[in-house]
């Protein structure tokens, strides 16, 4: 049901002259989507309170709840269109009325970490797109089919919802710096083993897909007291995300998944003075994949030891500050940082390795982020010692990463299985750090079981994507045509 109400709404989004790209269907959903769940999560507050015999004060005003304009209720349980706002009437009041309401919360909470200001935050920075009021009326329609009350409803949806996420990072470079894929996600989270009782952070947050999954991996174990599971939603997961869309969709995903009031920040963290970070300000696990290819402006670069205009290599930085002691960290960076012969690459590998034991790099294949043309590797370190020794695994699926062939959880398996005992193996080695040459600090992936092999694609694997490329490219012109 769930899978058919999306593709419903995406349809009529398409319908809609002020939503022309994937990014604008997801935006556009998200804002309807949390207000839809606001509305159930209002039900299950009253309920406890009705249950516990005491008042309950509502989040939102009667009339801006959703059962109240976008859906009001007849007798029969289902929308009274004769109540319902629609047209000009509705886009009118969404506009001016409602989101006006909705962002004043950001003045009125008690604080950064309450529903209440996540409210504010999110109707301040995005906007109603949709220019129908009749299209958002239909909208509307599809939404309020969509139920919140068991856990498997939310399961579902939230993985309808990570679906969405997906396809808006296909849809291009921008995009992409929001979607990072949940193999490796997984993989990475079951290396860095976080525990209930530590504290989770990413510093570029995106969808909060790592912060998802380490959700879900502490929470697997069967047997977790109310107090641990209070400690998970309220004490557990940190983020900070510069960019409106990302931090909206952040929220929105941190909530299906059983967050109520996620501790996730709208700032620019390269904004933040490393001299500035306290004790009280550093987390226990780091995991994260800073955007990289940026550059950053001269101010920024002042907030960091190391001076580069490269937004990966501050992140860097950032997060090595923002480690405690005996913290761990895993990092996914493009693989030039590895060589990089510039001072300012080289300072960085000489403080990570001098300051942190880099214990593990795991070597990232073409196309394992698709839409990005670069290579990557991911770094897996511990802070407050120097590392003596690396281990390297040099990551093999046996077939070309794409779009239709991406990468999958049993491709990781191995890795996952062999980084326990830091084993050998035909795609592994290790590397006693004092060999590593002093002066350029090159940490390079170099196989000592025959070096980096070039694979060639075969003939035939080329002309089927020609051909696959084909048949796209003619279903968008005829998509097309269908509209002249």
């Amino acid at each position: 049901m769930f899978e058919q109400v999306f593709r419903n709404i995406d349809d009529l989004l398409r319908k809609e002259a002020g939503c022309t790209t994937e990014l604008d269907y997801t935006e556009q959903t998200s804002w309807l989507l949390f207000l839809k769940y606001l509305e159930s999560l209002e039900r299950d507050r009253e309920s406890v309170a009705i249950l516990a015999n005491r008042p309950y004060a509502p989040i939102l005003d009667q009339q801006y709840r959703w059962d109240h304009w976008a859906a009001p209720r007849g007798a029969d349980g289902k929308i009274d269109h004769n109540r319902a706002l629609v047209g000009d009437d509705l886009r009118d009041f969404v506009n001016l009325r409602l989101f006006p309401y909705l962002h004043g919360f950001k003045q009125r909470a008690a604080g950064p970490n309450t529903i209440e200001y996540k409210i504010g935050e999110i109707f301040g920075e995005i906007k109603n797109r949709i220019q129908s009021g009749y299209i958002l009326r239909d909208i509307i329609d599809q939404m309020d089919e969509l139920q919140f009350g068991r856990q498997t409803d939310k399961h579902e949806l939230s993985q309808i919802y990570e679906e969405k996420i997906q396809r808006m990072g296909n849809a291009g470079r921008n995009g992409g710096e929001y979607y990072t894929p949940r193999p490796l996600i997984r993989a990475m989270v079951r290396v860095v083993n976080p525990q209930i009782g530590e504290t989770v952070y990413d510093g570029a947050v995106g969808s909060a897909g790592f912060l998802c999954e380490a959700l879900a991996h502490m929470r697997a174990r069967p047997d977790l007291t109310v107090d641990e599971l209070k400690t998970l939603q309220e004490r557990t997961f940190y983020g900070k995300e510069k960019k409106s869309l990302a931090y909206v969709i952040a929220i929105m995903n941190l909530i299906l998944h059983g967050i109520e009031a996620p501790n996730i920040l709208h700032t620019n963290t390269l904004a933040e003075n490393l001299a500035d970070i306290q004790e009280r300000d550093r987390h226990d696990v780091i995991l994260a994949n800073p955007p990289f290819g940026g550059k950053e402006r001269a101010e920024v670069q002042q907030n960091f030891p190391i001076h580069t205009g490269e937004t990966a290599f501050l992140f860097l930085q950032h997060f090595i500050k923002m480690l405690r002691a005996g913290g761990r960290a895993g990092v996914v960076i493009k693989n030039t940082f590895l060589s990089n012969t510039d001072n300012a690459s080289v300072s960085l590998r000489k403080m990570l390795l001098q300051s942190c034991n880099l214990h593990t790099i795991l070597d990232c294949p073409g196309g394992t982020f698709q839409g990005a043309g670069v290579k990557t590797v991911v770094l897996f370190f511990e802070k407050g010692r120097p590392t003596k020794k690396i281990w390297y695994y040099q990551l093999d699926p046996g077939r070309n990463l794409g779009k239709t062939n991406p990468l999958n959880d049993d491709d990781l398996a191995e890795f996952v299985r062999l980084q326990a005992t830091f084993a050998d193996s035909p795609k592994s080695w290790t590397i006693d750090a004092a060999t590593i040459d002093q002066t350029t600090f090159d940490l390079s992936v170099k196989n000592p079981s025959g070096g980096e092999e070039v694979v060639h694609r075969s003939p035939q694997a080329i002309l089927d994507e020609i051909a696959a490329l084909d048949a796209e490219a003619a279903a968008v012109l005829a998509k097309i045509r269908g509209l002249l």
